[in-house]
């Protein structure tokens, strides 16, 4: 992976509350072809709307809001401004490609706990982005004090839990007929987690 500068950045459009401060960095996909990794600021809101709405619908199924609604993306800007949640952002060409986030809870019996949650596009699929993702965001976990972070998904999400797996995530749990799809049909639900000292070490391999 080649990179350009050692950590991850908010751009210009001004720094989240979270206790990380990146430069943004080039890496590099399996192809060859390079990426913006950087963090997520207010100025992205229109940029993260074209994003999520030129994603299929099995994608955004079971996201906690409709990120296709600019009211819902505006409360994902207030968060990070807050500082309860990091978004790392992949660019190519000025246009958003994916992104990661974790999300913490501010209880404080599970404070030092993130949930993380993932999106790549369908043409940069199968090409390393989200490993890359992956990897950025649980070192942004480690920087603001979190222990260990989670995923979830469904059992036929099988690229995002190869992600995962790459990274030295582990199955937690298997909730059965846990989430219901758009027809109304119960899925199953797959929770798997990392210690953050692991992940790194995985990430960096």
């Amino acid at each position: 992976m080649r990179r350009a500068g050692s950590s991850l950045a908010s751009a210009a459009n001004g720094a989240p509350a979270t206790g990380v401060q990146r430069q943004a960095r080039l890496a590099t996909l399996s192809d060859g072809q390079s990426v913006t990794l950087r963090l997520m600021g207010p100025d992205d809101r229109e940029k993260m709307l074209v994003f999520a709405r030129s994603l299929p619908p099995d994608d955004l199924l079971f996201l906690r809001s409709d990120i296709t609604q600019s009211s819902n993306v505006d409360d994902w800007i207030r968060n990070i401004q807050e500082g309860a949640t990091v978004t790392v952002l992949a660019e190519i060409s000025d246009s958003l490609v994916g992104y990661a986030s974790v999300h913490a809870n501010q209880a404080l019996w599970t404070r030092t706990l993130g949930e993380i949650r993932m999106q790549v596009g369908q043409p940069f699929r199968g090409r390393g982005l989200g490993r890359l993702l992956g990897a950025e965001i649980l070192r942004a976990g480690q920087e603001r004090g979190l222990r260990k972070m989670a995923a979830m998904m469904t059992p036929d999400q099988a690229g995002a839990r190869a992600a995962f797996e790459k990274l030295g995530f582990q199955i937690e749990a298997l909730l059965q007929s846990w989430v219901v799809d758009r027809n109304g049909r119960p899925r199953d639900l797959i929770i798997m987690s990392q210690t953050l000292d692991t992940g790194i070490k995985n990430a960096a391999a």
